[in-house]
Protein backbone atom coordinates (compact mmCIF):
# COMPACT_ATOMS: atom_id res chain seq x y z
CA UNK A 1 0.00 0.00 0.00
CA UNK A 2 1.09 3.46 -0.61
CA UNK A 3 0.88 6.33 1.72
CA UNK A 4 1.84 9.42 0.51
CA UNK A 5 2.88 12.37 3.23
CA UNK A 6 0.48 14.90 1.54
CA UNK A 7 -1.34 14.11 -1.52
CA UNK A 8 -3.00 17.56 -2.82
CA UNK A 9 -4.33 15.84 -6.13
CA UNK A 10 -7.33 14.28 -3.88
CA UNK A 11 -7.92 17.27 -2.31
CA UNK A 12 -8.49 19.16 -5.69
CA UNK A 13 -10.74 16.49 -6.94
CA UNK A 14 -12.85 17.26 -4.37
CA UNK A 15 -13.26 20.90 -5.16
CA UNK A 16 -12.31 21.24 -8.88
CA UNK A 17 -16.17 22.70 -9.81
CA UNK A 18 -15.76 25.15 -7.13
CA UNK A 19 -12.51 26.58 -8.27
CA UNK A 20 -12.17 26.65 -11.63
CA UNK A 21 -15.43 28.97 -12.49
CA UNK A 22 -13.06 31.17 -10.47
CA UNK A 23 -10.51 31.16 -12.75
CA UNK A 24 -11.99 31.11 -15.64
CA UNK A 25 -14.02 34.52 -14.67
CA UNK A 26 -10.78 36.34 -13.85
CA UNK A 27 -9.11 34.94 -16.93
CA UNK A 28 -11.75 36.12 -19.31
CA UNK A 29 -11.88 39.64 -17.06
CA UNK A 30 -8.01 39.27 -16.92
CA UNK A 31 -8.51 41.82 -13.65
CA UNK A 32 -5.26 39.98 -11.81
CA UNK A 33 -3.79 42.64 -8.94
CA UNK A 34 -5.85 43.07 -6.16
CA UNK A 35 -9.00 44.28 -6.81
CA UNK A 36 -12.82 42.67 -6.46
CA UNK A 37 -11.63 39.44 -5.85
CA UNK A 38 -8.87 39.98 -2.98
CA UNK A 39 -11.07 42.65 -1.01
CA UNK A 40 -13.77 40.00 -1.22
CA UNK A 41 -11.17 37.38 0.33
CA UNK A 42 -10.26 39.89 2.94
CA UNK A 43 -13.88 40.53 4.06
CA UNK A 44 -14.50 36.49 4.06
CA UNK A 45 -11.38 36.19 6.51
CA UNK A 46 -12.28 38.75 8.40
CA UNK A 47 -15.82 37.24 9.52
CA UNK A 48 -14.25 33.82 9.55
CA UNK A 49 -11.83 34.78 12.46
CA UNK A 50 -13.94 37.37 13.75
CA UNK A 51 -10.81 40.00 13.25
CA UNK A 52 -11.38 43.41 11.86
CA UNK A 53 -8.23 43.98 9.49
CA UNK A 54 -6.90 41.60 6.81
CA UNK A 55 -4.62 42.41 4.98
CA UNK A 56 -3.25 39.82 1.59
CA UNK A 57 0.21 39.52 0.72
CA UNK A 58 2.88 37.38 -1.59
CA UNK A 59 3.75 34.55 1.03
CA UNK A 60 3.73 33.72 4.77
CA UNK A 61 7.01 35.35 4.79
CA UNK A 62 6.35 38.60 3.76
CA UNK A 63 3.24 38.68 6.03
CA UNK A 64 5.72 38.46 9.10
CA UNK A 65 7.95 41.12 7.23
CA UNK A 66 5.45 43.15 6.75
CA UNK A 67 4.06 42.99 10.19
CA UNK A 68 7.66 43.61 11.46
CA UNK A 69 8.07 46.58 9.19
CA UNK A 70 4.51 48.13 10.33
CA UNK A 71 6.33 48.06 13.74
CA UNK A 72 9.45 49.78 12.63
CA UNK A 73 11.18 47.06 13.85
CA UNK A 74 14.49 47.32 11.95
CA UNK A 75 18.41 48.48 13.05
CA UNK A 76 19.47 47.98 16.73
CA UNK A 77 15.60 45.66 17.62
CA UNK A 78 15.42 42.64 18.96
CA UNK A 79 12.73 39.79 18.38
CA UNK A 80 12.34 36.84 20.77
CA UNK A 81 11.03 33.83 18.82
CA UNK A 82 11.74 30.32 18.67
CA UNK A 83 14.54 28.21 17.07
CA UNK A 84 12.09 25.48 16.57
CA UNK A 85 10.44 26.37 13.22
CA UNK A 86 10.76 27.23 9.97
CA UNK A 87 13.63 29.61 8.77
CA UNK A 88 11.21 31.86 7.93
CA UNK A 89 10.26 33.08 10.97
CA UNK A 90 14.16 34.02 11.92
CA UNK A 91 14.98 35.03 8.30
CA UNK A 92 11.87 37.85 8.11
CA UNK A 93 13.25 39.59 11.38
CA UNK A 94 16.72 39.38 10.17
CA UNK A 95 15.86 40.43 6.44
CA UNK A 96 13.95 43.63 8.35
CA UNK A 97 17.63 45.06 9.88
CA UNK A 98 16.56 43.29 13.18
CA UNK A 99 18.18 40.42 15.60
CA UNK A 100 16.75 37.09 16.09
CA UNK A 101 16.58 36.00 19.86
CA UNK A 102 15.83 32.71 20.44
CA UNK A 103 14.37 30.85 23.20
CA UNK A 104 14.31 27.60 23.80
CA UNK A 105 10.09 25.50 23.66
CA UNK A 106 8.06 23.40 25.86
CA UNK A 107 8.83 19.41 25.16
CA UNK A 108 5.92 18.78 25.17
CA UNK A 109 3.88 21.41 23.14
CA UNK A 110 7.24 22.22 20.55
CA UNK A 111 5.86 25.79 20.75
CA UNK A 112 8.44 28.97 22.44
CA UNK A 113 8.13 28.35 26.12
CA UNK A 114 6.63 31.80 27.47
CA UNK A 115 9.08 31.75 30.68
CA UNK A 116 12.03 31.19 28.31
CA UNK A 117 11.03 33.79 26.37
CA UNK A 118 10.40 36.73 28.92
CA UNK A 119 14.18 36.28 30.05
CA UNK A 120 15.02 36.45 26.60
CA UNK A 121 13.63 40.02 26.53
CA UNK A 122 15.87 43.00 27.11
CA UNK A 123 15.80 46.79 26.59
CA UNK A 124 16.30 46.23 22.83
CA UNK A 125 13.13 43.96 22.08
CA UNK A 126 10.68 45.33 20.10
CA UNK A 127 8.64 42.05 19.45
CA UNK A 128 8.02 38.88 20.91
CA UNK A 129 7.06 36.25 17.95
CA UNK A 130 5.82 32.79 19.19
CA UNK A 131 4.93 30.46 16.46
CA UNK A 132 1.93 28.09 16.41
CA UNK A 133 3.56 25.05 15.69
CA UNK A 134 1.95 22.29 13.59
CA UNK A 135 -1.24 23.99 14.03
CA UNK A 136 -1.22 23.99 17.97
CA UNK A 137 -1.51 27.09 19.42
CA UNK A 138 1.38 28.08 22.02
CA UNK A 139 0.24 29.70 25.56
CA UNK A 140 -1.45 33.42 24.54
CA UNK A 141 -2.91 34.09 27.84
CA UNK A 142 0.57 33.83 28.98
CA UNK A 143 2.55 35.56 26.21
CA UNK A 144 -0.30 38.05 25.65
CA UNK A 145 0.47 39.15 29.57
CA UNK A 146 4.19 39.30 28.63
CA UNK A 147 3.85 41.54 26.14
CA UNK A 148 1.78 44.14 28.36
CA UNK A 149 3.73 43.73 31.15
CA UNK A 150 7.29 44.46 29.06
CA UNK A 151 5.46 47.07 26.66
CA UNK A 152 6.70 45.24 23.17
CA UNK A 153 4.64 43.73 20.52
CA UNK A 154 3.46 40.28 19.84
CA UNK A 155 2.88 38.76 16.51
CA UNK A 156 1.72 35.60 16.17
CA UNK A 157 3.50 33.09 13.59
CA UNK A 158 0.32 31.20 12.97
CA UNK A 159 1.85 29.69 9.50
CA UNK A 160 0.61 26.36 10.31
CA UNK A 161 -2.09 26.91 12.70
CA UNK A 162 -5.25 29.43 10.87
CA UNK A 163 -8.41 28.64 12.85
CA UNK A 164 -6.70 26.95 15.34
CA UNK A 165 -8.32 27.37 18.92
CA UNK A 166 -7.42 27.71 22.72
CA UNK A 167 -9.52 28.53 25.47
CA UNK A 168 -8.65 31.35 27.72
CA UNK A 169 -10.84 32.51 30.88
CA UNK A 170 -13.57 30.04 29.76
CA UNK A 171 -14.06 31.53 26.11
CA UNK A 172 -12.71 29.63 22.87
CA UNK A 173 -10.47 32.31 20.84
CA UNK A 174 -8.68 31.47 17.59
CA UNK A 175 -5.70 32.15 16.23
CA UNK A 176 -5.17 36.41 15.45
CA UNK A 177 -7.33 37.24 18.27
CA UNK A 178 -5.00 38.26 21.13
CA UNK A 179 -2.21 39.14 19.18
CA UNK A 180 -1.39 42.45 17.82
CA UNK A 181 -1.03 41.13 14.99
CA UNK A 182 -1.30 37.43 13.29
CA UNK A 183 0.41 36.07 9.91
CA UNK A 184 -0.53 33.69 7.95
CA UNK A 185 0.62 31.57 5.13
CA UNK A 186 -1.34 29.93 2.24
CA UNK A 187 1.25 27.67 0.91
CA UNK A 188 -0.10 24.80 -0.88
CA UNK A 189 0.35 22.41 2.08
CA UNK A 190 -1.07 24.54 4.08
CA UNK A 191 -4.69 23.56 5.92
CA UNK A 192 -5.70 26.20 3.66
CA UNK A 193 -3.72 26.36 0.67
CA UNK A 194 -3.33 28.57 -2.63
CA UNK A 195 -2.32 27.31 -6.16
CA UNK A 196 1.47 29.39 -5.17
CA UNK A 197 2.87 31.44 -2.62
CA UNK A 198 0.45 33.47 -0.70
CA UNK A 199 0.10 35.05 2.55
CA UNK A 200 -1.79 37.34 4.89
CA UNK A 201 -1.80 39.43 8.01
CA UNK A 202 -4.15 40.22 10.69
CA UNK A 203 -4.57 42.87 12.73
CA UNK A 204 -7.24 44.67 15.37
CA UNK A 205 -5.50 47.50 15.40
CA UNK A 206 -6.46 50.28 12.27
CA UNK A 207 -3.68 51.94 12.07
CA UNK A 208 -1.47 48.87 11.57
CA UNK A 209 -3.73 47.92 8.83
CA UNK A 210 -3.26 50.70 7.24
CA UNK A 211 0.38 50.81 7.10
CA UNK A 212 0.41 47.08 5.98
CA UNK A 213 -1.90 48.09 3.30
CA UNK A 214 0.96 50.63 1.78
CA UNK A 215 4.04 48.33 2.56
CA UNK A 216 2.64 45.63 0.04
CA UNK A 217 2.51 47.97 -2.68
CA UNK A 218 5.61 49.90 -2.70
CA UNK A 219 4.41 52.20 0.69
CA UNK A 220 2.14 54.06 -1.10
CA UNK A 221 -1.85 54.70 -0.72
CA UNK A 222 -1.52 56.56 -4.53
CA UNK A 223 0.23 54.82 -7.84
CA UNK A 224 3.15 56.57 -8.07
CA UNK A 225 3.24 58.19 -5.39
CA UNK A 226 4.82 56.68 -2.25
CA UNK A 227 5.71 57.40 1.27
CA UNK A 228 7.90 55.48 2.63
CA UNK A 229 10.04 52.47 0.74
CA UNK A 230 8.14 49.34 0.78
CA UNK A 231 7.68 45.96 -1.03
CA UNK A 232 5.90 44.30 -4.11
CA UNK A 233 3.96 41.75 -1.78
CA UNK A 234 0.65 41.45 -2.77
CA UNK A 235 -1.74 38.62 -2.99
CA UNK A 236 -3.03 38.03 -6.45
CA UNK A 237 -6.52 37.74 -7.50
CA UNK A 238 -6.17 34.21 -8.33
CA UNK A 239 -4.63 33.14 -5.70
CA UNK A 240 -7.59 34.87 -3.84
CA UNK A 241 -10.32 33.41 -6.06
CA UNK A 242 -8.53 29.64 -4.99
CA UNK A 243 -8.62 30.43 -1.12
CA UNK A 244 -11.56 31.71 -1.31
CA UNK A 245 -13.30 28.86 -2.82
CA UNK A 246 -11.78 26.46 -0.65
CA UNK A 247 -12.51 28.48 2.86
CA UNK A 248 -15.94 26.66 2.75
CA UNK A 249 -14.27 23.72 3.34
CA UNK A 250 -11.53 24.47 5.91
CA UNK A 251 -13.16 23.33 9.36
CA UNK A 252 -14.45 19.51 7.34
CA UNK A 253 -10.51 19.75 6.82
CA UNK A 254 -9.44 20.26 9.69
CA UNK A 255 -11.76 17.65 11.57
CA UNK A 256 -10.54 15.00 9.52
CA UNK A 257 -7.33 15.80 10.59
CA UNK A 258 -8.61 15.63 14.12
CA UNK A 259 -10.18 12.62 13.05
CA UNK A 260 -6.78 10.97 10.90
CA UNK A 261 -4.76 11.94 14.92
CA UNK A 262 -7.10 10.60 17.23
CA UNK A 263 -6.80 7.52 15.12
CA UNK A 264 -3.07 7.45 15.40
CA UNK A 265 -3.42 8.45 19.49
CA UNK A 266 -5.49 5.41 20.20
CA UNK A 267 -3.57 2.93 17.54
CA UNK A 268 0.00 3.76 18.93
CA UNK A 269 -0.47 3.78 22.76
CA UNK A 270 1.34 1.48 24.66
CA UNK A 271 4.88 2.06 22.72
CA UNK A 272 6.92 3.16 25.12
CA UNK A 273 9.94 4.68 22.34
CA UNK A 274 7.79 7.20 21.13
CA UNK A 275 5.79 10.14 22.20
CA UNK A 276 2.39 11.09 20.01
CA UNK A 277 1.46 14.61 19.77
CA UNK A 278 0.60 16.55 22.99
CA UNK A 279 -2.48 18.45 22.99
CA UNK A 280 -3.64 20.42 26.37
CA UNK A 281 -7.69 20.16 27.03
CA UNK A 282 -7.59 24.35 26.69
CA UNK A 283 -6.30 23.53 22.88
CA UNK A 284 -7.77 22.60 19.58
CA UNK A 285 -4.92 21.87 17.38
CA UNK A 286 -5.57 21.77 13.11
CA UNK A 287 -2.78 19.04 12.83
CA UNK A 288 -0.95 20.76 10.08
CA UNK A 289 1.66 17.96 11.12
CA UNK A 290 0.93 14.85 13.10
CA UNK A 291 4.38 14.57 14.80
CA UNK A 292 5.94 11.95 16.70
CA UNK A 293 9.02 12.37 19.01
CA UNK A 294 10.63 9.05 18.71
CA UNK A 295 13.34 8.45 21.39
CA UNK A 296 16.56 5.88 21.84
CA UNK A 297 17.66 7.31 18.23
CA UNK A 298 15.49 5.51 16.57
CA UNK A 299 13.93 8.00 14.21
CA UNK A 300 15.70 7.59 11.34
CA UNK A 301 15.65 3.87 11.16
CA UNK A 302 11.45 4.20 11.83
CA UNK A 303 11.78 6.56 8.74
CA UNK A 304 13.44 4.54 6.62
CA UNK A 305 11.68 1.34 7.84
CA UNK A 306 7.93 3.31 6.58
CA UNK A 307 9.67 5.11 3.17
CA UNK A 308 10.31 0.99 2.64
CA UNK A 309 6.92 0.49 2.98
CA UNK A 310 5.19 2.84 0.76
CA UNK A 311 4.69 5.44 3.60
CA UNK A 312 5.66 9.12 3.94
CA UNK A 313 6.95 10.68 6.61
CA UNK A 314 9.09 13.82 7.35
CA UNK A 315 11.72 16.05 9.56
CA UNK A 316 10.32 18.65 10.43
CA UNK A 317 13.04 19.97 11.26
CA UNK A 318 16.18 18.83 11.56
CA UNK A 319 18.19 21.27 12.38
CA UNK A 320 17.56 24.10 15.30
CA UNK A 321 17.73 28.28 13.74
CA UNK A 322 20.52 28.81 16.10
CA UNK A 323 22.78 26.12 15.02
CA UNK A 324 22.34 27.27 10.83
CA UNK A 325 25.07 28.28 9.37
CA UNK A 326 23.66 31.87 8.25
CA UNK A 327 23.02 32.48 12.05
CA UNK A 328 26.45 31.79 13.15
CA UNK A 329 26.92 35.59 14.19
CA UNK A 330 25.04 35.63 16.16
CA UNK A 331 26.91 33.43 18.44
CA UNK A 332 25.06 30.59 19.38
CA UNK A 333 26.77 27.63 20.03
CA UNK A 334 25.19 23.94 20.79
CA UNK A 335 23.67 23.31 24.00
CA UNK A 336 22.10 26.75 24.58
CA UNK A 337 18.48 25.37 23.44
CA UNK A 338 18.69 21.86 24.49
CA UNK A 339 14.56 21.28 24.13
CA UNK A 340 14.86 22.60 20.81
CA UNK A 341 17.96 20.51 19.76
CA UNK A 342 16.26 17.10 21.31
CA UNK A 343 13.19 17.74 19.60
CA UNK A 344 15.43 18.26 15.81
CA UNK A 345 17.00 14.69 16.66
CA UNK A 346 13.53 12.94 17.68
CA UNK A 347 10.68 14.73 15.83
CA UNK A 348 8.80 12.65 12.59
CA UNK A 349 5.68 13.75 11.12
CA UNK A 350 3.36 10.80 9.78
CA UNK A 351 1.08 11.76 6.65
CA UNK A 352 -2.46 13.10 8.39
CA UNK A 353 -4.41 14.95 5.63
CA UNK A 354 -7.76 14.62 5.64
CA UNK A 355 -8.23 12.35 2.30
CA UNK A 356 -6.39 9.53 3.53
CA UNK A 357 -8.80 6.33 4.22
CA UNK A 358 -9.40 4.44 7.12
CA UNK A 359 -7.37 1.09 5.40
CA UNK A 360 -3.79 4.09 4.70
CA UNK A 361 -3.97 5.41 8.66
CA UNK A 362 -4.73 1.63 9.88
CA UNK A 363 -1.63 0.48 7.34
CA UNK A 364 0.81 2.77 9.02
CA UNK A 365 0.19 2.47 12.67
CA UNK A 366 0.11 -1.22 12.28
CA UNK A 367 3.59 -0.83 10.22
CA UNK A 368 5.04 1.78 12.93
CA UNK A 369 3.96 -0.91 15.94
CA UNK A 370 5.32 -3.85 13.86
CA UNK A 371 8.79 -1.85 13.95
CA UNK A 372 8.92 -1.68 17.34
CA UNK A 373 7.64 -4.77 17.84
CA UNK A 374 4.67 -3.95 19.65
Amino acid sequence: MNVPLLDLTLQYRGISTDVMPELLTLIDEQRFILGPVVDRFEREIEEYLQVPHAIGCASGTDAILLALRAYDCGRGDEVVTSPFTFFATAGAIHNVGARPVFADIDPDTFNLDPAAAEAAVTERTRVVMPVHLFGQMADMAAFRALADRRGVKLLEDAAQAIAARQRVNGEWITTGTLGDACAFSFFPTKNLGAFGDAGMTVTNDAETAERLRKLRVHGGRQMYHHEEVGYNSRIDSMQAAVLSAKLPHLRGWSDGRRRNAAFYDQALAGIDAIQTPVVSADNESIYNQYTLRVREARRDDLAAHLREAGIGSGVYYPVPLHLQECFEYLGYKEGQFPESELACREVLSLPVFPELSEAQTAYVAETIRAFFGA
